[in-house]
């Protein structure tokens, strides 16, 4: 029964990083008011689907915390600290995703008389998300650290993914310092590729134990 559990935890954390990726391909470059409206479909697509990866990767790490549990439970709180995030990640997809578009091609019409409060909206809207996406980002560090040192301490996966693990803090540490731009489309994009690699590796892992 536990390996079906593993098995099936698995394969949603495999699902989950695969939609990611996928959702990272097909997001559209972001640009003026009229570019906004042009591309609104492809970025509702995008956005959806990037809503849609988020249960399939906290059921997954539902049963890598499982698997990872030892008498401090601290496979536990990393769990609570991915939950946060992913609920920022949510709530950054519907705003600058399917609100954001939905509400500009109201006024496809009249972009010219409407243009300066809908700036004013439109930079308020990227504050909230910039803000969200650095609680996803630091939750997503925080998280997968304690994940990948419990991961290396334990042997109950393979141990190169800890080590994967402990190598994108390292790296969001030294992006950080020297303000790389982890919320611009590349950088966010760079950091979710990595993010997704880590994911679909414990994924894998996940689904091929035997016990």
């Amino acid at each position: 029964m536990e390996t079906n559990f593993y098995r099936s935890t698995g394969l949603s954390l495999t699902i989950g990083s695969f939609l990611a990726i996928v959702t990272m391909i097909l997001h559209p470059a972001g640009g003026d008011i009229a570019h906004i409206i042009k591309v609104a479909v492809p970025i509702k697509i995008a956005h959806s689907l990037a809503i849609c990866c988020l249960p399939f990767i906290l059921f997954g790490f539902y049963g890598l915390t499982h698997r990872l549990s030892e008498k401090w439970k601290l496979s536990t709180l990393a769990l609570i600290v991915i939950a946060f995030g992913l609920f920022a990640a949510m709530l950054a997809a519907m705003f600058n995703g399917l609100i954001l578009p939905s509400f500009l091609s109201q006024y496809s019409e009249n972009i010219e008389q409407s243009q300066n409060t809908l700036l004013y909206i439109i930079n308020y809207g990227f504050a909230i998300n910039k803000a969200l996406d650095y609680v996803f980002i630091i939750s997503l560090c925080f998280a997968i650290t304690i994940y990948s040192l419990l991961l290396i301490r334990s042997g109950k996966l393979p141990k190169f993914i800890g080590y994967l693990g402990v190598l994108i803090l390292i790296v969001s540490i030294v992006g950080a310092v020297s303000n790389y731009a982890f919320t611009s489309l590349i950088g966010f994009r760079i950091f979710v590729f990595s993010i997704a690699a880590w994911i679909l590796f414990s994924g894998i892992a996940l689904i091929r134990l035997k016990e």
